[in-house]
């Protein structure tokens, strides 16, 4: 995986140029601290493959890429506030430092700047590009109403779920790898099968991220450990548990959803129920499948092997990944 040590290079670099330096430091060093509080950073290196694939000129993606990751952060600002979320990448979230007024400014300052790293691009191409962001922005933002809501529905179907995170997570990948290949110049057509190879691994990616909040390492994943049952999330953890539950379960898992504590009782109540459903055996195949959607996007393009071979890498990633 040398070439994604190459691309985070790349972006940490970039970031840096662009690290704010303006007033008031109360707005502007919060943006800095979630943006060098460096992930993986995999959505704007997603821009810079898609851009390199069809042999683009990275350079001019760059600015692009940052707006990606720079939306991608406002999105977990506003994320941790709603979700009372304690920790981010194993650190204190911003809302957790400086209170929730700023988290919320800060927030939507990086939103404003992701739109203005789009502003180098010809007419034509700013005017594609911008589209795919916005209309990105929109179906996130249904995305994360929809995952809200699941916490009091009572009737959220697997197709509900699945919905709920190509709009929530899918639907960014699928932005990236798009907006990266338009840069490069590609076909609409091949931009168009990335698009959705990136929106199966975006979803396998989710899936994957709802998997580890209950079976991962708590310190490799960087969050607090079963999250999603504290907040009474419906995943798809809980949506196959119910679907092979015993009648007894169904109600224990009722009971238990329909409240919000932080009781421990809770959490090794529900686990033990979603281990003897072997839920983790049933969400790992689940990945498995959405990614083996997303290969048969990416073969529909036409390119030697060794240039798709990145994206089947990252993809593989994706699947194994830990944390």
């Amino acid at each position: 995986m040398n070439f994604l040590e190459n691309y985070q290079q790349i972006v940490a670099k970039a970031i840096e140029k662009h690290i704010f330096k303006n007033k008031p430091s109360e707005l502007y060093e919060p943006m800095n601290y979630i943006i060098g509080n460096a992930g993986k950073r995999l959505r704007p290196i997603m821009v810079l493959m898609a851009c390199d694939l069809f042999n683009g000129n990275t350079e001019k993606a760059i600015k692009p890429a940052l707006a990606i990751e720079f939306f991608h952060n406002f999105t977990l600002i506003h994320d941790d506030i709603m979700d009372e979320a304690p920790l981010r990448r194993n650190n204190p979230t911003i809302h957790t430092l400086h209170g929730i007024n700023v988290g919320i400014l800060s927030g939507d300052a990086l939103l404003i700047k992701a739109y203005q790293f789009f502003e180098d691009l010809e007419a034509e191409l700013f005017k594609k590009c911008i589209q795919i962001f916005s209309d990105t922005g929109a179906v996130l933002c249904e995305g994360q109403q929809m995952d809200v809501n699941f916490e009091t529905k009572e009737d959220v179907t697997y197709n509900d779920y699945i919905e709920m995170i190509t709009n929530k997570t899918g639907v960014l990948s699928a932005a990236s790898f798009k907006i990266g290949a338009l840069i490069a110049g590609a076909k609409e057509e091949d931009a168009e099968h990335l698009y959705n190879f990136g929106k199966h691994i975006g979803i396998a990616f989710q899936i994957m991220d709802d998997y580890l909040d209950v079976f991962g390492n708590v310190e490799q994943f960087g969050k607090k450990h079963a999250g999603d049952i504290f907040e009474n999330k419906k995943t798809i953890l809980y949506l196959l548990a119910m679907e092979h539950a015993t009648e007894e379960e169904k109600k224990e898992l009722n009971f238990w959803y329909s409240k919000k504590t932080e009781n421990v009782d809770k959490v090794y109540s529900v686990e033990k129920i979603f281990r003897r459903a072997k839920v983790d055996e049933k969400v790992l195949r689940l990945i498995h499948k959405h990614n083996e959607i997303g290969h048969d996007y990416l073969n529909k393009i036409n390119l030697p092997e060794e240039k798709k071979k990145p994206f089947k890498e990252l993809a593989s990633y994706l699947l194994k990944r830990e944390s």
